[in-house]
């Protein structure tokens, strides 16, 4: 059965953001992901996961400057210092917050922008960073990203549809870099919901990628809504992890329509949203107790 982990950028918005580690655990998820943890101290938001026996699975290098326009910094040209010096920070949040998984991200280039420099600029500064985390026990993913859509006009903070100009866009493009930066510290990161908005096929994008995949995430399409909303039978996709032997968490990093709690219909199968009853039935199914 997949680990589902809650994104704290796009769930339980209706609550503060620091009250939405226990709105998290009240549901059943036993992971959280974020994307950028450097608004608080380390030690407040690892207070928070040990409070509520939560487990950080995953969240994202420096980005830049966001209101700025930046949606990360590895493939931009003229950055590389800055990149670099980046690179120390996410150490202090990886231990600080026990995770061990960091998404690395491309960033956003213009029309004018040389790709094959872009290109070149990335692949130098995925090999720094992922020898430079390793040293730390901190692994690196790269994800591809639609670059049709863009942030949500009037939502939360860091919730987007798509990142206009994102360099990263496509499965094998990303498998291309891999190869050429051909670190034992670098891997792949799906959203499904990119996936399906960039390519489909999404259960043979799965099974000739698993070897390098190390983190999952969903959301329904279109709209980016609860994993049933829309044209994706999630199910299905989760049986498949399953076989495939994926062993990494599934990220939700979903718009809900409505509040939270009210969309996890979808997830009651697997332990998540369900009432003290519930879940007492679903441990007697799971255990085969009558």
């Amino acid at each position: 059965m997949p680990r589902f982990a809650a994104n704290l950028h796009y769930l339980f918005t209706e609550e503060p953001f620091l009250e939405r580690f226990a709105c998290a655990a009240q549901a059943g998820f036993k992971g959280v992901e974020f994307q950028v943890p450097y608004d608080y101290p380390g030690a407040e938001l690892r207070a928070r996961l040990s409070a509520n026996g939560l487990v950080m699975v995953l969240f994202d290098a420096p980005m830049g400057n966001w209101n700025a326009g930046d949606r990360g910094l590895a493939a931009l040209p003229g950055r590389e210092a800055e990149f670099r010096a980046s690179l120390p920070r996410v150490v202090e949040y990886a231990e600080a917050l026990g995770c061990d998984l960091v998404h690395v991200m491309a960033g956003v280039v213009s029309a004018v922008t040389d790709r094959a420099q872009a290109e070149r600029t990335y692949i130098e500064n995925l090999r720094h960073a992922a020898g430079f985390l390793k040293t730390y026990g901190v692994r690196v993913v790269i994800e591809p990203i639609n670059r049709k859509l863009g942030i949500v006009q009037g939502g939360a903070s860091y919730t987007t549809e798509g990142m206009h100009g994102y360099f990263l866009n496509h499965t094998v493009h990303a498998r291309s870099i891999l190869e050429q930066v051909a670190s034992d510290n670098l891997f792949l990161h799906l959203d499904l919901y990119h996936m399906q908005m960039l390519e489909g096929h999404l259960d043979e994008t799965l099974r000739a990628n698993v070897d390098l995949l190390r983190h999952v995430q969903i959301a329904g399409v279109p709209g980016r809504h609860e994993p049933t909303v829309g044209e994706i039978h999630y199910p299905y996709l989760f049986n498949l992890l399953d076989e495939l032997g994926y062993a990494g968490w599934v990220g939700c990093e979903y718009r809900p329509l409505g509040r939270t709690m009210d969309g996890l219909g979808w997830a009651e199968r697997y332990g998540i949203g369900v009432s003290d009853a519930g879940q007492q039935k679903r441990n007697a199914f799971v255990s085969g107790r009558p």
